[in-house]
């Protein structure tokens, strides 16, 4: 545990809801904000973001982009917000994303690179990706196979797509596939550290699973981790579980070895 003189790290909590509902006024989000920042020793910020279907992506990327420009504004203000102006380190930020927010996490960690030099004084160190939203139009086989979960099956997923991509878009779509056929190569595009979590029961997870392993494939630096038999949203919401005790312990090594 750190010292009470100690500078708190900053964690950037970006909820899911498929790009189409959820916030951070959440109960479950809001739990989850408190659990992580008292078994983390940090402040968390939650933005909310424009959702679909009346604002189509690329809204949420750049709603989220925007919020983390305001931490930047707020560094280098002569009168920021008074919660911002002690005990805060600004070089020392994580973004968390659930779902749909682990999708925004992985742009915003491509759109910044690492060390985020745009966001000078402003550091990101590192990207926790929590069962990112994926998608693409060829099914999975944890897709095709795997049961419906209680909050999540293939209508589900297959309708938050045609509400969230721009028209015209399908779920290949760059800011829905990171990997589909009109997506850019991310072989020459420098990220910080990302770790990536997901149930074994998740109707998601070889999407999660592909995504990690092309990028270390890549040669970036990537961790994935597969909780067997938890199903979407395990962590957020239940983040008082025993479960959710293991995740948090995940998450403190992460930020911990990424913060030097």
């Amino acid at each position: 545990m750190p010292s009470s003189s100690a500078k708190l790290p900053v964690l950037y909590f970006i909820h899911g809801g498929g790009f189409c509902f959820g916030s951070r006024t959440w109960p479950n989000s809001h739990n989850c904000c408190l659990r992580l920042s008292s078994g983390l020793q940090a402040l968390v910020v939650a933005p909310d973001y424009r959702l679909a279907p009346e604002h189509r992506l690329p809204a949420a990327m750049d709603d989220a982009l925007g919020a983390i420009k305001w931490l930047q504004d707020q560094s280098v203000s002569e009168n920021p917000d008074t919660w911002l102006t002690d005990g805060i380190e600004f070089e020392r930020v994580f973004i968390l994303g659930d779902s749909s927010g682990g999708n925004i996490a992985h742009h915003l960690a491509v759109q910044l690179g690492s060390g985020s030099p745009e966001l000078a004084p402003v550091r990101v160190r590192g990207y926790v990706l929590l069962a990112p939203f994926f998608g693409g139009t060829m099914r999975t086989k944890s897709e095709a196979e795997g049961l419906p979960e209680p909050l999540l099956n293939l209508e589900i997923l297959d309708r938050f797509w045609r509400l969230s991509i721009p028209v015209g878009g399908n779920a290949d779509h760059p800011l829905a596939n990171p990997f589909g056929p009109a997506s850019p190569s991310l072989e020459q595009v420098t990220l910080d550290p990302i770790l990536v979590v997901v149930g074994g029961g998740e109707l998601l997870k070889d999407r999660a699973e592909d995504y990690a392993r092309r990028l270390k494939e890549l040669g970036k630096k990537v961790e994935y981790v597969e909780f067997e038999g938890k199903q979407h949203g395990f962590f957020t919401n239940e983040p008082y579980s025993e479960v959710a005790n293991t995740v948090l312990k995940l998450i403190q090594n992460f930020v911990s070895v990424n913060s030097d």
